[in-house]
């Protein structure tokens, strides 16, 4: 199995274009939540409470985030819990369909990933491996937290593996 380094310097070695990591910035995020609102709309309710794929999703990726690495793991469940009340709210608040604003928020954070591949100059990694769509969320919250001075170890790791990433030139275009 693959350990947090691994997987995170995999998913790098395609962001390495500074713009492209702001993009995913947005994007990442607000693809996480859409497919936390359509997974929030079907539910059964098991003794008393509805449960949806979008709560098993959760805590699975949970876990998985988890095992890899408590601190970014406790980072992404928070985040992830916070995706599933919204989720739940937006699923069940009276005039908002979910199913309309799930697709939209979708489709607009695709929108934000294929213009930061266009800077990058190379494809998203889950075309070459599916576990980048879940790697992608982790990713995000990793260089968050680069971004803020934490876990320089970390970034030293995946940039020993891949490189730092790029400085952009005033006024460069994308590749």
């Amino acid at each position: 199995m693959e350990g947090l380094v691994e997987h995170l310097a995999k998913y790098a070695a395609y962001h390495r274009d500074p713009r492209n990591i702001a993009t995913h910035f947005a994007g990442i995020p607000l693809i996480v939540l859409a497919v936390q609102i359509l997974l929030a709309v079907p539910s059964v309710t098991l003794a008393g409470l509805a449960v949806s794929p979008m709560v098993l999703v959760s805590l699975g990726a949970a876990v998985w985030y988890l095992r890899l690495d408590r601190t970014l793991g406790l980072a992404m469940a928070l985040q992830l819990f916070l995706g599933a009340w919204l989720a739940v709210w937006m699923s069940a608040a009276p005039g908002i369909s979910a199913l309309r604003s799930g697709a939209l928020i979708f489709l607009l954070g695709w929108v934000f990933q294929f213009v930061g591949h266009v800077y990058e100059g190379r494809k998203p990694a889950f075309v070459d491996d599916l576990i980048g769509l879940v790697v992608g969320p982790l990713f995000v919250m990793a260089e968050l937290i680069f971004l803020l001075g934490g876990r320089t170890g970390l970034r030293t790791a995946i940039e020993a593996q891949v490189g730092p990433v790029r400085r952009r030139t005033q006024g460069s275009l994308p590749a």
